[in-house]
């Protein structure tokens, strides 16, 4: 960013002379940018691993990004974690493979996947009025489900003067009092008919957890979703700031770390057919229920699933499927990609900043991983 940093006024001609000075780049020596790994490289991705980390600390230097953490998953389990850079601008905490940052809307991968126990457990059905879970929540002048809310064609959203989905700030002290702030509004549009990201909808999918289970979201998720996948660093938001996503709940507000997110990643891959060991916590018709995009009520494909978008990239030289969700906010940057034909997780999330060239880093570090067999 340039900054004005001086004015000089000529006494002669009157004339106003502005100079800018670039601010001085945040990482100046890339190689001098620290790094905390969790351990050793598995055998065999050494060469991937370094590959990646140059990568990491080019994209930091060139971006000025202050850190970044990232982990991969293979065959589920985890083949390298490593944290760079700091935490934040001022107090320049390192990130470790342990440093709790952000998710966004990568929240909502989990958030799915804790819909999706309730559906397999007959606790949630997803074409049944989302009232029969939220009774509170007024009917609207169309039918809404579980299912439209998953797959962001709900037109649940709280417009306040432009065409953003405006959400609450603050903290919320239960997510009935989040739902609160856009209970009142009418749906954009008739369910079904349109794609339209939604942070109030997957809000209101909290609420929906919480009714078919009969308990508090937070504890729900904690222990039928996290701990059994080992997710030790994956918690709700509870900090006070001015950029507080404590009232997003499942929308936005999970704080995790890439292996945390690769963890969970792997559990929603249905493993290979040479890998016989009992992985994650749905079946594999569930997973591919979660995973297929949505058609409309003109017949026309959405591109995203329930919680997750599902796109094709060039792997290897061939098209492969990618199901992934990405989010960009205030404070940083999450990405999280699956590749089912490879088995493959890759997850990284940023600290105070983020960056368009998020995606174009994930595929070269899953581009790497993949060629190893």
């Amino acid at each position: 960013m340039a900054v004005l940093c001086a004015l000089a006024v000529v006494a002669a001609g009157g004339v106003a002379m502005f100079v800018s000075i670039a601010e001085p780049p945040f990482h100046p020596d890339p190689a001098a940018i620290p790094a905390t790994a969790a351990a050793a490289p598995a055998d065999g991705y050494a060469g991937a691993v370094n590959m990646s980390r140059r990568l990491a600390r080019e994209l930091l230097a060139a971006e000025s990004l202050p850190g970044l953490s990232i982990a991969v998953a293979r065959d589920g389990d985890i083949v390298w974690a490593e944290g760079f850079g700091f935490a934040d601008r001022g107090r320049r905490a390192t990130v470790t493979p342990r440093t709790r940052l952000r998710t966004g809307s990568v929240s909502k991968t989990m958030t799915a996947g804790a819909v999706a126990l309730l559906v397999e457990r007959g606790r949630i059905d997803l074409d049944a009025p989302v009232q029969q879970y939220v009774p509170a929540y007024p009917h609207k002048q169309w039918a809404l489900t579980t299912r439209h809310l998953l797959g962001d064609v709900g037109g649940v959203h709280r417009i306040r003067g432009d065409a953003n989905d405006q959400m609450p700030r603050g903290r919320c002290r239960s997510v009935t009092e989040a739902v609160e702030t856009f209970a009142a509004e009418p749906l954009l549009f008739e369910p079904g008919t349109s794609y339209r990201f939604s942070t109030s909808g997957w809000i209101l999918l909290s609420a929906v957890i919480e009714g078919a289970a009969k308990e508090s979201f937070a504890s729900f998720v904690s222990r039928e979703l996290f701990a059994p996948l080992g997710m030790t660093r994956t918690a709700l938001e509870s900090t006070d700031n001015d950029a507080d996503y404590g009232c997003f709940f499942g929308a936005g507000a999970f704080l995790s770390t890439p292996s945390d997110l690769v963890r969970f990643g792997s559990a929603m891959v249905v493993p290979r057919p040479s890998d016989t060991r009992a992985r994650g916590l749905l079946k594999p018709k569930t997973i591919a229920l979660f995973q297929t995009p949505l058609q409309l009520t003109s017949g026309a494909s959405t591109g995203f699933a329930l919680g997750w978008k599902v796109d094709r990239i060039t792997i290897g030289g061939r098209q492969a499927p990618v199901v992934r969700h990405r989010a960009t906010f205030i404070g940083g940057g999450a990405s999280l990609s699956l590749l089912p034909q490879q088995d493959l997780v890759v997850a990284v999330l940023s600290s105070p900043a983020h960056t368009a060239r998020m995606d174009p880093f994930v595929l070269q570090v899953a581009e790497a991983f993949a060629s190893i067999k």
